[in-house]
């Protein structure tokens, strides 16, 4: 064992110092499996980042009442009677209570804006959502960044960071003109980088009148009294008369909707990963056959000599591994430069913009390299295997 070892490490040693005369042909292989790492490593980046944006916004302290039995916040109106019985109901319905003794409780509705941005020329769909006064506290990680909130019936609205940072004419001060109206930019707001930053706050009312949506509510947002509050909510609602109504989690609500999207992306990055993989294979497989052609009197020599089969077999498929491992290395850095923290954006509710910022994060940088790591295993076996044959008297002949 330990004279097998030997010739292994000899074997390995040799194989990689004859690389600078292979220079241009095993930086290929490297170059291929990079861009194969880099590609790959970009989709799932995006997935993780639009997954992230849409997660960070979801609380298990907060749940979504929503119309009609659907889990969209576009879906059927919740019923004015329905909003009605709530607020006066009087027992426990798992809702917590204000300081007023009212229920922790915000009506709300999104409508679908148009704003030109400034960069481009270009037309983006924005979300302005109308709500109540208590809306911006039942968002646990949304702050005021600048400025205040919008008042009741005011022509006010609160912008998120990502649109502030991105559009120009949203500082705060700036008159904005949304459908056929004109509104004060009042204030900023951050939210941990969570899909709420892509949205426009205003008050519920002026939104209503602004937009001819008068007495319209899409949501209606509560404050979960405790952990056991949902299934009391649930089990109140389910009594209700009329059209359904449905309480789901704020977290579960944003994480369907993440799967969804994140499983589109993926969709289309897994199967362009695997086609490029498939040629930087074959790839690997002719930077190996070819590496193998140029030692071969060093390889019979060396068989020869006494060098077993599995000294030239491991020194073939260890110098693959080792070529697709700086290609993983080169990719996921090259990848982590180009595209971690980069914003980019996607369709969300009411096919209004939803920004987010690519994640090359440790998973996503894993996944990668693995597929990365696998073409050089899978490449370099056929020609480690062809380097178990050959002779030296047929390795004088082919050099003759």
């Amino acid at each position: 064992m330990s004279s097998t070892l030997k010739q292994i490490f000899l074997m390995i040693r040799v194989n990689l110092g004859s690389l600078p005369r292979r220079l241009w042909i095993s930086l290929s292989m490297v170059l291929s499996v990079a861009l194969v790492v880099a590609v790959l490593a970009g989709f799932l980046a995006m997935a993780r980042g639009f997954e992230a944006a849409l997660q960070g916004a979801g609380s298990t302290g907060i749940a979504v009442i929503l119309g009609g039995g659907t889990n969209q916040e576009t879906g059927l109106d919740v019923p004015a009677e329905a909003i009605r019985s709530l607020t006066a109901a009087t027992g426990g319905i798992g809702v917590a209570r204000n300081a007023a003794g009212g229920l922790a409780l915000s009506r709300e509705i999104v409508v679908a804006v148009d704003v030109t941005r400034a960069s481009d020329g270009a037309d983006q769909t924005l979300s302005l959502r109308g709500m109540d006064l208590a809306g911006p506290g039942l968002r646990d990680r949304a702050t005021l960044s600048a400025g205040r909130l919008f008042s009741p019936g005011a022509r006010d609205i609160v912008v998120g960071a990502r649109i502030a940072d991105e559009f120009s004419g949203f500082a705060v001060g700036d008159k904005v003109r949304l459908g056929a109206v004109d509104w004060t930019v009042v204030g900023h707001f951050t939210s941990g980088g969570s899909a709420f930053e892509s949205e426009i706050w205003a008050d519920l009312e002026a939104v209503q009148s602004a937009f001819d949506r008068q007495g319209q509510v899409q949501s209606l947002r509560v404050r979960l009294a405790g952990a056991g509050g949902l299934p009391v909510l649930q089990e109140h609602l389910s009594v209700f008369p009329g059209a359904p109504l449905t309480a789901v989690s704020e977290a579960d609500l944003y994480a369907a909707q993440s799967e969804r999207t994140a499983s589109l992306i993926r969709l289309f990055g897994w199967p362009l990963a695997l086609l490029m993989a498939v040629g930087a294979t074959a790839g690997a497989l002719n930077t190996m056959m070819s590496s193998v052609s140029d030692r071969t009197v060093e390889i019979a020599t060396l068989r020869l000599l006494g060098f077993g089969r599995l000294p030239a077999f491991t020194a073939t498929w260890v110098e693959a591994v080792l070529l697709s491992v700086a290609g993983v290395a080169l990719g996921i850095l090259a990848s982590w430069l180009a595209f971690n923290g980069w914003q980019a954006s996607t369709m969300g509710a009411d096919n209004t913009k939803m920004a987010f910022q690519l994640d090359v994060s440790a998973d996503v940088a894993l996944t990668a390299g693995l597929l990365g790591l696998a073409i050089g295993i899978i490449g370099g076996a056929l020609p480690a295997l062809a380097a178990t044959r050959l002779s030296l008297t047929s390795a004088l002949r082919a050099r003759g």
